[in-house]
């Protein structure tokens, strides 16, 4: 995104789509885009540029969606272009709380040959709020749907 790298860990990471028109979603958190549709499954797109404070801009065709999961539930981020995948052992992995205790959604940065790279923690990635608001978003859309 932009001038960042930013991570997954693989275990998290289901697949990588072509960027489509998002749903928007009321009542939902201001970091929640809206919601796709995948085979037949509703999900949230989060919007990780209002997360990380970035310029916002629209969804570009060649963008690509992230679909990746948590414990709770599936979700889709919105990224510029993947990456691909690098594999580091753990050793390598600065933890975010040695850098930035404050930021749950942070794992941790690793450091490449040509710069940083911030891991993310999609498990923390919503405030408990934020959650609970999309939980409820996420009800009355499927009961509107039926």
């Amino acid at each position: 995104m932009d001038k960042g790298r930013y991570a997954l860990p693989l275990a998290t990471v289901d697949r990588f789509v072509r960027a489509v028109h998002v749903t928007p979603m009321p009542r939902a958190p201001g970091i929640v885009l809206g919601a796709i549709d995948v085979q037949g499954h509703v999900l949230p797109v989060f919007n990780i540029r209002r997360r990380f404070g970035l310029p916002e801009r629209a969804i570009d065709p060649a963008d690509h969606f992230l679909i990746a999961h948590t414990a709770r539930r599936t979700v889709v981020l919105v990224i510029d272009a993947a990456q691909g995948v690098f594999e580091r052992p753990a050793t390598a992995v600065t933890e975010a709380a040695n850098i930035a205790p404050d930021v749950e959604h942070i794992r941790g940065v690793i450091q490449l040959d040509d710069g940083l790279v911030l891991i993310h923690d999609l498990e923390h990635f919503l405030s408990p709020d934020e959650a609970r608001v999309l939980d409820e978003a996420m009800s009355q859309r499927i009961s509107h749907a039926d």
